[in-house]
């Protein structure tokens, strides 16, 4: 069995928040794109997330990570797990306890607001509902889609974090890599740079043209009131 990160989007953040790795090396660690990780420095993805120290989960040793602030190139391996986990399988639906059942609505609700890349039968293995149950909610136009609050599927047990982002790694697969626009950047086009540049310019020569020809008129004027002055 292939030797996976366990929560990647968790181990993200708390790279993020306490190390001095750059960009490129925590997403290559964690199997994100850079500007997802630039996205989560600057708080406007993985909101609600609480990070995961991969070094107390045997994960990642604190000399690694030492290498890897030193070298910029160097690349993050993970750790030889102490203990191997047999890979469970699953086959059908999971089953939800009936006193959880009346929750799933607003899990769902999370996950398509959130997970928008999830297709319907990955929220359906995690938290064992219909898809005409997810149609409806995504549509708004289930029985009690008024008084839904979205609810994190793992916090109401309906699911475990290792499944969910298991799910979401399968769902990025396929998901084109986000670009600079739709992850809030603000830089402008070098042709736009360039126009406000040459506009900027133009007016500076503007203004150097009225202060030379301020100058000329009171040179001309200078003499003559000179002479005004003799007659005097």
């Amino acid at each position: 069995m292939a030797q996976q990160l366990l929560m990647p989007k968790a181990t993200a953040i708390w790279l993020v928040d306490n190390t001095a790795l750059s960009f490129d090396q925590i997403a290559q660690f964690c199997r994100l794109h850079p500007l997802e990780v630039k996205a989560i420095a600057d708080g406007e993805a993985a909101q609600g997330i609480k990070g995961l120290d991969p070094i107390a989960t045997g994960q990642l040793s604190r000399d690694e990570i030492a290498r890897a602030e030193k070298n910029p190139a160097h690349k993050l391996k993970l750790s030889e797990p102490k203990v191997r986990v047999p890979e469970s399988k699953r086959r059908g639906p999971r089953y939800t306890p009936v006193s959880k059942r009346q929750d799933r609505p607003n899990a769902i609700l999370w996950l398509v607001r959130n997970h928008p890349e999830l297709k319907d039968a990955q929220i359906s293995r995690l938290v064992g509902t219909t898809k005409s149950t997810i149609e409806q909610i995504r549509e708004r136009t289930h029985w009690n889609s008024a008084n839904l609050a979205p609810m994190d599927p793992v916090t109401l047990g309906l699911c475990s974090q290792i499944d969910l982002d298991m799910e979401v790694e399968k769902a990025a697969k396929g998901r084109p890599l986000p670009t600079a626009a739709e992850l809030g950047a603000t830089l402008q086009s070098a042709h736009e740079t360039e126009r406000l540049t040459s506009h900027d310019r133009e007016e500076e020569k503007e203004i150097d043209a009225d202060a030379v020809f301020a100058k000329l008129k009171s040179l001309k004027s200078s003499p003559k009131d000179e002479d005004e002055d003799d007659q005097y």
